[in-house]
């Protein structure tokens, strides 16, 4: 019989460990920005298409530089009222998509703002968004409560979703320009494990389980739970495939045609479930 769906597991980040998982994979990004801007047709590079509908490298790397200095702009703006209740990060993740439009008015307007500086002020603009996130990162307390547009949210979460952002963008910043990323592992591990409990939050059940080895194991999709011995719908992938899946940079029959997914069982086909966001 179907057992019914469990509830979603909250994990936890530990809050010194995501501080330097995100100055690593701020750094790494930093470097792929600095191998585009020093090529000699950055300007090209810079005004190729990405994957990303209509947004050039440049509106990308200014999109990176916006998350980088939320942070920043938050610990700099109101608190919330103390009781208020917040946003976790499974919240946070099925949100995401919310303010799209929103996001891509504004970067498309700051990308214009530096282009006539051309790539060095490319570069210039994210050593700034960086030099402001160390100073933030120095002061900020993780258990502080600050104000995002989503609600309310600790400053420890809000150092996981900057994981998410800068991972996923380095990605497509990688895929767009040809020039390799070397992810923070830390980083890369808690954006797939995030990315992993939020599949097992949006279809909850222990009919499959997704493997996605180093970093995650869940259970998810309604059915018949697996107890001991091998599961009967098994689900593998490579950390970075996964993201991909989880965020709509691939599709599930791309994964599997490229045979980056394995999948074993007549229910282990996750296409219904994913993206988790656009």
């Amino acid at each position: 019989m179907p057992s019914a769906p469990r509830q979603p597991r909250v994990r936890s980040f530990d809050p010194v460990r995501t501080r330097a998982a995100l100055e690593g994979q701020v750094r790494a990004v930093r470097d792929l920005v600095g191998v585009v801007c020093a090529e000699p047709d950055a300007e090209a590079l810079l005004a190729a298409r990405t994957r990303l509908g209509e947004w050039t490298v440049r509106e990308l790397i200014v999109h990176v530089v916006g998350a980088v200095e939320w942070l920043p702009r938050l610990l700099e703006g109101p608190r919330p009222a103390p009781r208020a209740p917040r946003v976790g990060l499974l919240e946070y993740v099925g949100r995401m998509g919310e303010r799209a439009a929103e996001v891509a008015e504004k970067t498309s307007a700051n990308a214009a703002a530096v282009a006539a500086g051309g790539p060095q002020a490319v570069l210039e603009r994210f050593d700034l968004a960086v030099e402001r996130l160390e100073s933030a990162l120095r002061q900020a307390d993780p258990g502080d409560v600050v104000t995002t547009v989503l609600g309310p949210m600790t400053v420890a979460d809000v150092l996981v979703t900057r994981l998410v952002e800068t991972v996923v963008h380095a990605d497509d910043l990688a895929e767009a320009t040809g020039t390799a990323v070397r992810h923070d592992r830390q980083a890369l591990a808690a954006v797939t494990r995030l990315l992993a409990d939020a599949l097992a939050a949006r279809a909850p059940g222990g009919a499959v389980e997704v493997r996605i080895p180093p970093f995650a194991v869940v259970q998810c999709v309604a059915g018949p739970r697996h107890t001991r011995g091998t599961p009967p719908n098994v689900v593998e992938t490579d950390p970075v495939t996964w993201i991909r899946l989880a965020t709509g940079r691939t599709t599930w029959p791309a994964a599997m045609a490229d045979h980056a997914v394995t999948a074993s069982g007549e229910r282990a086909d996750l296409s219904a479930q994913l993206p988790l966001f656009a």
